[in-house]
């Protein structure tokens, strides 16, 4: 048995495993770990791709986007002016001594920063910034830490509307001398800052001021995050409302006014860039805050003062024309009017110019000079006429340059030698030659209108060649055989070319809403007689000889008629043949359009359509017989590559115009075959879009519609286009406002902002606005209704008498007289409307001797009505005077029968709590009613009737006009509480003898007891048996044991109280001396057990570190156990 081997039993046999493919990747490495982990980070990459979706909004900034306003905030002390001082410096290598207003600067190729500081003194200006401001720059002293300023700040952004671009710099943070101070210092401030904005907000660092400036290093590293920032996310008021930043204020009033009445109404230009939507061209309505409501006058579109690289090299490629510049002339990349850049600083009365040289020379021409300087040269040098200088004067650009002629008898007559004689025209071959050449088609300009219309309804007659043959006197006047005329040939001809053709229905649109034209003179116009007539009287006087004539072209000319003259004979040669009454046919009847499951219409026969030929442009020189000839593109056959260039640019012209056709004709997408979700009857089904494919479907709509309206306006010239779309946002403009109060002019002050904020038709009218309000949690004061309060509502700054009141029961709106505490309540008032979802914030006061927080409220607008429904609680009383079973007569509680009449039916109730109703009215005593009740009442009852009492907002509205008031910031007051007024004139408050605390005598009631028949009690069940029990007659043990004290015991007791309170109070001397005696023992007994307690920590960590090497070695020896090594002793 023990020689034979002992078997087992096979093992199951192994599956074979499937070799890796190299080609694919390894299914191990990709392997889910943790599913857990997994399932957070799925949920966390869905947060985060649904957290960058919006509802899509339309982006209306142009090509030229205005300047990003970048708002520098923070308290006083904090080092906002030395920023901006250092961030210009570092744009754009000026100084900037004394940055005040709104500074441009040019920071990239596309991009464009206006620098504003917010006045820290002024709450106003504060809450203006806050509305217009695209990044926040919000300075924090890190030696202090946050100040109410910076939380108010923060709290109008939250209300107004968070931009998307909210910085921290930390400043004076060379004040720390030790490291860990100052990190531990940063990290506080970085969580406290995070808690207030979002978790991972921006925070910069400044450390220390060298030379007037921040160091340069942590001044680029702020600029470079400025410079390739993503533009901020739109906010809806200001993506729905046109509005500006004023960087200069100029008053334009007559001095003729001035002087007979230094407080007229003035009127001033204001100057800045557009944002927001366009701006209207005319009668538009905006609202200055701190001013009030003004209406514009005049809005001029000017030249911008600081335009990008990029606009200046498009204006450049647009015109042709390439601008030489020096080595020397810099670049303008900054423009600030009311700082003193350049040397140069605009005050409100005067001009200050800083030469920086004690030295000045007017005669140096090698020095090179500021802008300042250059005005001290030109205002020191002499006086000379409009135009002149060294070389003599030029009366028109590029002619010659005349000089002063000091001796009249060395003049020479350059005069003409005789009159001049006007240009005979000849007619048409059509007009009647036998007519009075006088005659040249014009009516008379002295008559009216409809004289005019009759006159031009007429055919014009047009101009011909001017003749051949001129006088002896026109020709005397050539010098050394060159003629004066030939001087600007080019131009004349290419004015003459580029003049636009009558019946041209686009100038028809424009000239009929010009109010400054008559019916006759836009008929004149649009014929083009006017501008014949201008040719033929005008320009004769602009040069001595115009040799010119327009050559009659063969194309028709009028192309642009609204009726076209055809020649019929042609058309009928035409359609005579089959083949084109075929393709007519088609064209009307197979209808094929463009997209992607139609077919191409690519083939044209009528080639005439793309012939942009306008007859036109051809000159030709009578005295010597040249022809000189204006290139165009229909015309010029000599270069194939032109053609071919201009050929496919018609056919993309053509093709972009039937593609906008087709997407207005098929809005629907019935003939896009990719929308699958479109029945064959147009009906759509529930599946719409993926998960992300209608947020990017909405974005591209809104992209398409506004491509096309880009499209439209295109079309129109620009001054139909500024009529009908307004000035687009970027455009720099001049505003100017008529009827200005005199005090904006005279305490103007460049410090404050200056907002231009535009106005819809429905926020001008007036009205009672419901809103959502919270009293803020850092405000020390509970809100009363009916008190003045400051709101800040859109553009407007105004203050107005809130109501509060809170839905009851969604019944009615309840009166509150007190806001309640951390919750929403209703607020009405009398204002100008809003929109629903508008945000708004409220202050009691500008001043800045407010210690506490100066931000009251916040909330929302939920609608606007004309009116409301507000209601509060009001209890009448009144009193039984003859009762009749369920029925009694009430007192006291009305006055008259009328008003009894309005509350018959009502409600009423006791105190003891049995209902009732009011029926109707007694004739006798005045002001009583009947009412029956559910049960007998008492005379002893008190009847009230609870009503509620509608409550009407007072229609006060205050605009808030502090930048009409002279002095601080914060000067200006409203309308103030009576407490207020009475404490600063020292008025005593009344007394009023109802409103005194005086004790109230009740009389006690008595109440007769409850008194049960006793046939009644018999039939009562047990447990509703009332249990009486009889008098006492004899006296209990308790009354019996009466012990009467004697005078000895009283004597005896007295001792006896007074030894126990003598031992008492020695026993507690004694402990307290012991309490001092054990004091420093225990101690000693302390500090020994601290001794104790950190010697057994040592011993601990000696022997766990003793452990450790022992177990550490125990596994090292087992490791090489099993390794197969052996362990040296040493």
């Amino acid at each position: 048995m023990a020689g034979e081997e002992q078997l087992h039993r096979a093992h199951r046999p192994s599956k074979e495993k499937k070799k890796h493919d190299k080609g694919q990747p390894n299914p191990k490495a990709f392997a889910v770990a943790a599913p857990g982990r997994l399932a957070k980070q799925a949920a966390r990459s869905h947060d985060v791709r649904e957290k960058r979706l919006h509802v899509p909004l339309v982006d209306r900034l142009p090509e030229e986007a205005p300047p990003l306003i970048v708002g520098v905030v923070g308290p006083p002390g904090v080092g906002k002016t030395t920023l901006i001082k250092s961030l210009v410096k570092r744009y754009t290598k000026q100084t900037v001594s004394d940055p005040r207003g709104p500074i441009t600067v040019v920071t990239g190729k596309r991009r464009r920063l206006t620098f504003i500081e917010c006045p820290s003194d002024s709450l106003a200006s504060s809450i203006d910034v806050a509305k217009v401001v695209d990044i926040v720059l919000l300075m924090i002293d890190g030696n202090y830490g946050f100040e109410m300023e910076t939380m108010e700040f923060l709290s109008v952004l939250s209300s107004t509307g968070m931009p998307g671009n909210v910085f921290g710099i930390l400043t004076h943070l060379d004040l720390f001398r030790k490291q860990d101070t100052l990190k531990a210092q940063k990290k506080r401030l970085k969580h406290r800052f995070w808690s207030e904005l979002y978790q991972g907000a921006k925070l910069f660092y400044l450390s220390g001021v060298i030379n007037g400036r921040y160091p340069d290093r942590e001044v680029l590293n702020l600029s470079r995050f400025l410079s390739v920032m993503k533009n901020p996310r739109p906010l809806v008021w200001r993506n729905s409302h046109p509005y500006a930043l004023a960087d200069r204020m100029l008053d334009v009033t007559p001095p003729t006014q001035i002087e007979e009445n230094e407080k007229c109404d003035r009127t001033v230009a204001l100057y800045g860039y557009l944002r927001g939507t366009n701006f209207p061209s005319q009668d538009a309505r905006i609202h200055l805050p701190g001013v009030g409501d003004l209406t514009v006058a005049q809005i001029e579109a000017q030249p911008d003062p600081c335009p990008t690289p990029f606009f200046q090299q498009a204006q450049e490629k647009a015109e042709g024309t390439k601008k030489r510049r020096r080595l020397d002339e810099k670049q303008k990349i900054i423009y600030a009017p009311m700082s003193d850049v350049g040397g140069v600083l605009v005050d409100r009365d005067a001009v200050y110019i800083d030469v920086k040289s004690n030295t000045f020379d007017a005669e140096e021409d090698d020095v090179e000079r500021g802008l300042g300087e250059q005005m001290v040269v030109g205002l020191q040098g002499e006086r000379r006429l409009l135009g002149a200088d060294e070389h003599g004067i030029a009366l028109f650009e590029k002619s010659a340059r005349l000089r002063e002629v000091k001796d009249e008898e060395d003049a020479q007559d350059t005069g003409r030698s005789s009159a001049r004689k006007p240009k005979v025209v000849d007619r048409d071959v059509d007009a009647d030659e036998d007519g009075d050449p006088e005659d040249e088609g014009f009516a008379s300009g002295d008559s009216d209108d409809d004289n005019d219309i009759e006159a031009l309804q007429q055919p014009p007659a047009k101009l011909g060649k001017i003749r051949k043959d001129r006088q002896d006197a026109d020709e005397e006047d050539e010098d050394d055989g060159t003629s004066r005329w030939k001087d600007r040939m080019a131009e004349r001809a290419r004015a003459l070319h580029d003049r636009k053709q009558p019946y041209r229905v686009a100038d028809l649109a424009r000239m009929m809403y010009d109010d400054m034209l008559s019916t006759a003179d836009v008929l004149r116009a649009w014929r083009g007689e006017g501008e014949a007539h201008d040719t033929a009287t005008g320009e004769d006087n602009d040069d001595n000889d115009d040799l010119f004539q327009r050559k009659e072209s063969t194309d028709n000319d009028e192309e642009d008629r609204l009726v076209p003259r055809l020649d019929y004979s042609a058309l009928e040669t035409k359609w005579a043949e089959a083949d084109n009454i075929e393709a007519m046919r088609h064209r009307f009847a197979n209808t094929r359009l463009t997209g992607a499951n139609a077919e191409d219409v690519g083939d044209d026969d009528d080639e005439e359509a793309g012939d942009d030929d306008e007859g036109d442009g051809d000159f030709e020189d009578l005295e010597t017989g040249e022809s000189h000839a204006i290139s165009n593109e229909a015309e010029t056959a000599d270069d194939p590559v032109d053609d071919i260039e201009a050929e496919r640019a018609r056919n993309a012209k053509r093709k972009e115009e039937l593609k906008l056709r087709f997407e207005e004709e098929d809005r629907e997408g019935f003939l896009n075959p990719k929308n699958v979700n479109r029945q064959a009857n147009g009906e759509d089904t529930e599946r719409e879009f993926g998960e992300d494919e209608w947020y990017d479907a909405q974005k591209a709509l809104l992209q398409k519609q506004q491509e096309i309206n880009r499209r439209e306006f295109e079309q129109l010239d620009e001054a139909s286009r500024v009529r009908a779309e307004g000035y687009k946002a970027g455009t720099y403009v001049r505003i100017t406002l008529a009827s200005m109060p005199h005090e904006f002019v005279e305490n103007f002050n460049p410090r404050f902002p200056l907002l231009i904020g535009g106005l819809s038709p429905t926020e001008e009218r007036m009205g009672f606005v419901q809103v959502r309000i919270k009293r803020h949690r850092w405000h020390k004061k509970i809100l009363k209704t009916n008190d003045p309060l400051i709101l800040s509502l859109g553009w407007r700054r105004f203050q107005t008498l809130p109501v509060y009141s809170i839905s009851d029961s969604r019944i009615r709106n309840r009166m509150l007289k007190y806001t309640p505490e951390h919750m929403h309540c209703f607020a009405t008032f009398y204002g100008p409307l809003a929109a629903p979802n508008t945000g708004f914030c409220c202050v009691q006061s500008y001043s800045n001797k407010n210690p506490g927080f100066r931000i009251s409220a916040t909330g929302v607008v939920l609608n606007v009505d004309e009116g409301t429904e507000i209601v509060k609680k009001l209890k009448l009383t009144g009193h039984p005077y003859k009762i009749f079973k369920n029925t009694a007569f009430v007192k006291d509680m009305f006055s008259t029968a009328l008003e009894i009449a309005k509350f018959e039916g009502a409600s009423i109730k006791t105190v003891s709590g049995v209902r009732g109703q009011i029926k109707r009215a007694l004739s006798k005593p005045e002001g009583c009613y009947r009412a029956t009740f559910e049960d007998k009442v008492l005379m002893s009852d008190i009847i009230f009737l609870r009503a509620w009492y509608p409550v009407r907002p007072h229609r006060f509205y205050n605009p808030v006009t502090n930048l009409l008031d002279p002095g601080n910031a914060d000067g200006w007051s409203g309308m103030r509480l009576t407490g207020q007024v009475r404490a600063e004139q020292g008025i005593p408050t009344p007394k009023d003898k109802d409103s005194a605390y005086r004790p109230i005598e009740r009389q006690e009631r008595h109440f007769n007891p409850l008194r049960v028949p006793r046939k009644l009690q018999a039939d009562l069940p047990y447990k509703s048996q009332i249990v009486q029990m009889k008098p006492q007659k004899k006296q209990t043990y308790v009354q019996k044991r009466a012990v009467v004290v004697g005078a000895e015991e009283k004597v005896a007791r007295r001792l006896m109280q007074q030894v126990m309170t003598l031992r008492k109070e020695k026993v507690e001397k004694r402990r307290v001396k012991q309490e001092e005696r054990r004091e420093p023992h225990r101690k000693k007994l302390a500090e020994e057990a601290e001794r104790r307690k950190e010697r057994e920590k040592r011993e601990r960590d000696e022997f766990w570190a003793k452990e450790g090497r022992k177990r550490k070695g125990w596994s090292e020896g087992e490791g090489a156990e099993g390794r197969g090594g052996k362990r040296r002793r040493v």
